[in-house]
């Protein structure tokens, strides 16, 4: 079975990088990312996004990353990534989420991961969403021994 492509939310990845539990579902899909083993779309929207929360002076006493660090993983992301700069698209239920609704509709299969209660329970026509915990049961094939 091929892994789709997915839309990974910010609060994906922050709590990924800030999680003491190196065996909890955004841990896993952080590593993921990073070794290129699940298969994201970024845009310079989400990329944005992304280095704007990491950077956050609350987020940034959690995870302990300098900015230049923090730049090295954004680098390390993007370049397993699949690059996208979408057209608007149809409102999210949240319109601070607007971008990723875009981003969803550049990539027709994409699924947008999230552990954003809202966006759980309002995905866009034609799309999935779904949390880390069941991308990983789903799509990274962990055992649940090695949670």
């Amino acid at each position: 079975m091929s892994l789709p492509v997915f839309v990974v939310d910010t609060n994906v990845v922050v709590a990924g990088l800030i999680t003491g539990a190196d065996r909890s579902p955004v841990a896993f899909i952080l590593d993921a990312m990073l070794s290129g083993s699940l298969l994201c779309l970024l845009s310079p929207e989400l990329l944005a996004e992304y280095r704007s929360v990491l950077l956050r002076p609350k987020l940034t006493k959690l995870h302990g990353l300098a900015e230049a660090e923090v730049d090295r993983l954004l680098v390390e992301l993007t370049a397993n990534a699949m690059w996208r700069e979408p057209k608007p698209a149809s409102p999210a239920p949240d319109r601070g989420d607007d971008h990723l609704w875009a981003l969803l509709g550049a990539y027709a299969v994409s699924i947008l991961m999230t552990g954003d209660r809202l966006l759980l329970k309002n995905p866009p026509t034609r799309s999935s969403v779904i949390s880390p915990k069941t991308c990983v049961d789903r799509f990274l094939g962990v055992d649940d021994s090695a949670r």
